[in-house]
């Protein structure tokens, strides 16, 4: 030993008591190394069923489907179906060991089902760990995936990111409740003001399964509602699952349903909630202790047991679309889970979306509303401030607002708060006729036309340059640019009305409640507070500002906000008053002053089956680098009925601004083609184009290419 070695060990012999313990208690704390999944060589296999098939967490295309493993015998009990294992994947048949395929790297998936030999004819590889026994797939939730996977054109594996949740080890080793016994069937309550509400309460009691658009009246009883509707299916013995759009929704139904049946009658599932909360509460519904489930898109795949009853809150909010691959929309995940489960379904709000008229049309489902005495009592009162109105109104022209609405926020003021919705800024602008302001539309494909130069007016659609226009409406031949932005009004009513608060609510603080008392709100569309006791009045500015979106669903869409403000408001007898600031001939003016979202998407469902739109009619979009569409195009195999509409290039995302799925990087160009196809070919065509995506990833294409189904931004 060295003398530096001494002095080493001496130093150590020497150290304070405390930092020995601080040592000892570190090395105690320490996690112990990982043990790694055996290669399980040489093992033996299960006796019975040898053969596991697996589905293999990639996530792409062209390996959407399920690979077979062996069963080594020391997980014959454990491989169960519906757990979740660890496989190696990507050996070459060159590693070979003693019969048994080894190498590649470690990997997840679930295992599907045991089979007692295989249809692969070369060696497997064994399984290489069953990460947990607990079974989270069976038979129903993969069916839905699939289902989902096929009808979006995306992968299994992608879906089932979606529908079950990452694993919490901690969550999974508590156990789960016991369930509770059906509560009795609720009375009627509010589903009195509606003509067949009672009846649709008692077949759901009944053990029925109506299927049910129901128009919601203003005000803020929905909750309680919907909360009935779900305590009616729970006293029939089966489950119930209720998607809203936000989290705001999600606590106020929450809220209901714990005031009408108590502590643990049901579980919130939402992507906002921790990871552990998460999963506990996903595998209290999984095992059973719970039947009753409400949440954002995320709530969608929630494995309910027994499911007697599919619910969705405001179907045509932006926030039901997934974002992740393959993008699916909750209504048609909840559609394809009442027809596989055969369960009820209630499609409700305050408006009312085509697709939900469509189902009616179908005779799919019951049109569910109350009698027009009653929503006249219930709604407020509508009045409409048009362009020439303005333009004889000199308090619009120096103060941006007309003198109806100031006289509306004046008297508003002296009963309570008064909002004032102010669209968000960004549109961007399409052409319309310069005197209806009918939308100016590609006589080829009906697509929306734009101005990209004095005398350049093309199709946003298929790129063809447009001559000669006139509308179709009224003659005309002048065109003018649609309004883009919105102007912001909250210092200019702070200054007219000194002694008021004046409340913000928007993207980056969203009130959830205000106060009673006098007060101006300036929100933006979707995140408008609810008052106590009802808005006095509101005003909702720049009509056009929506209603010119470069959308198909502008006007539905405008509708659907401007009816989420105006619901709640007081009922015109309390004197509630809403002005909106739009041309009063528009159509989806005139649906908000009689209130009338029914008829509205009604008219709006006969002309999309005219020009062959949306749903009518089933869409993708194919959006990428021009060379990479074209090849694309050129590669699918396109049923005969199909129709290709472009590529036309796509607007570049500005530098700094957050991307979009399916939008090409910041200072790309991208071209866009859409397909449509009529009615009944939409499977053809979901699955031509996941063939020819799974082609070209399975052939190591590394240029983007982008494909949606049913895409919600068709121009």
């Amino acid at each position: 030993m060295s003398s530096e070695d001494g002095q080493t060990a001496g130093d150590a012999q020497g150290a304070p008591p405390e930092q020995l313990a601080l040592i000892r208690e570190t090395v105690r704390r320490a996690k112990a190394p990982r043990a790694k999944p055996r290669t399980w060589r040489g093992a033996p296999l299960a006796r019975e069923l040898p053969v596991a098939r697996v589905l293999v967490d990639k996530g792409v295309l062209h390996l959407d489907r399920y690979f077979d493993y062996a069963v080594p015998e020391d997980l014959d009990a454990a491989a169960q179906p519906g757990v979740r294992v660890r496989v190696r994947f990507g050996a070459g048949r060159h590693r070979v060991r003693d019969g048994r395929r080894e190498g590649g790297g470690l990997i997840d998936g679930f295992l599907i089902e045991r089979r007692a030999e295989s249809d692969y004819s070369g060696p497997l590889a064994a399984l290489a760990q069953v990460v947990s026994p607990e079974r989270v797939l069976d038979e129903e939730l993969l069916g839905l995936a699939r289902a989902v996977a096929d009808r979006y054109a995306g992968s299994l594996a992608d879906v089932l990111q979606l529908a079950v949740p990452p694993r919490n080890a901690r969550a999974e080793q508590r156990p789960s409740p016991d369930p509770l016994p059906p509560p009795p069937a609720p009375a009627a309550g509010p589903w009195e003001r509606y003509e067949q509400g009672p009846a649709f309460l008692e077949s759901l009691a009944s053990g029925g399964s109506p299927r049910a658009v129901w128009n919601a009246l203003p005000g803020p009883l929905w909750c309680e509602e919907i909360a009935r509707a779900v305590a009616a299916t729970l006293s029939s013995g089966r489950g119930a699952l209720v998607v809203v759009p936000d989290g705001r929704a999600v606590a106020r139904l929450d809220a209901a349903l714990t005031a009408l049946l108590g502590e643990g009658r049901h579980a919130v599932l939402t992507a906002d909630a921790g990871p552990e909360k998460r999963y506990a509460q996903w595998l209290a519904v999984r095992r059973g202790s719970v039947r009753a489930v409400i949440g954002t898109r995320a709530a969608m795949f929630a494995p309910v047991r027994d499911l007697g009853l599919v619910a969705v809150w405001d179907d045509g909010d932006d926030s039901h679309s997934e974002q992740h691959a393959p993008q699916p929309h909750a209504r048609e995940v909840l559609l394809l889970r009442a027809a596989q489960d055969r369960c009820g379904l209630l499609l409700g709000g305050w408006s009312c979306t085509v697709e939900a008229a469509q189902l009616v049309d179908t005779g799919w489902a019951r049109p569910l509303q109350a009698a027009r005495e009653r929503v006249r009592a219930s709604a407020p009162l509508v009045r409409t401030v048009g362009d020439q109105d303005l333009a004889r109104d000199e308090a619009a022209r120096a103060a941006r607002l007309p003198t109806l609405a100031w006289q509306a926020v004046r008297e508003g003021l002296r009963h309570g708060p008064v909002l004032v919705q102010v669209p968000r800024r960004g549109y961007v602008p399409r052409m319309a006729c310069a005197t209806c302001r009918a939308s100016a539309r590609c006589r080829h494909c009906s697509g929306p036309l734009e101005a990209h130069g004095s005398d350049d007016l093309r199709c946003g659609w298929c790129g063809r340059t447009e001559s000669g226009w006139h509308c179709p409406e009224c003659g005309g031949f002048r065109l003018r640019a649609q309004v883009v932005g919105a102007r912001r009004t909250a210092e200019e009513l702070g200054r007219a009305f000194p002694a008021v608060p004046v409340r913000t609510s928007g993207r980056e603080h969203v009130l959830d409640t205000v106060p009673g008392s006098p007060a101006v709100v300036v929100s933006t569309p979707g995140a408008e507070p609810v008052a106590e006791g009802g808005y006095a009045a509101a005003l909702l500015l720049d009509g056009w500002a929506m209603l010119s979106r470069p959308d198909l669903r502008a006007g539905e869409d405008a509708l659907r906000r401007w009816m989420g403000a105006a619901a709640l408001v007081r009922p015109q007898t309390a004197g509630g008053t809403v002005v909106v600031v739009a041309e009063p001939t528009l159509r989806p003016v005139q649906a908000l002053v009689r209130w009338d979202p029914t008829g509205f998407a009604v008219r709006e469902l006969a002309e999309r089956g005219e020009l062959g739109f949306p749903p009518v009619s089933r869409m993708a979009a194919v959006a990428g680098p021009g060379e990479a569409v074209a090849e694309f195009l050129r590669a699918v195999e396109l049923p005969a009925q199909a129709e290709v509409l472009g590529p036309v290039p796509m607007p570049v995302t500005p530098a700094g601004r957050p991307r979009r799925p399916g939008a090409p990087p910041p200072g790309e160009q991208w071209d866009r083609a859409l397909i449509r196809v009529p009615p009944g070919h939409g499977a053809p065509l979901a699955g031509a184009l996941k063939a020819a995506q799974a082609a070209r990833m399975a052939r190591g294409g590394s240029t983007p290419v982008w494909v949606r189904i049913d895409p919600p931004d068709i121009g």
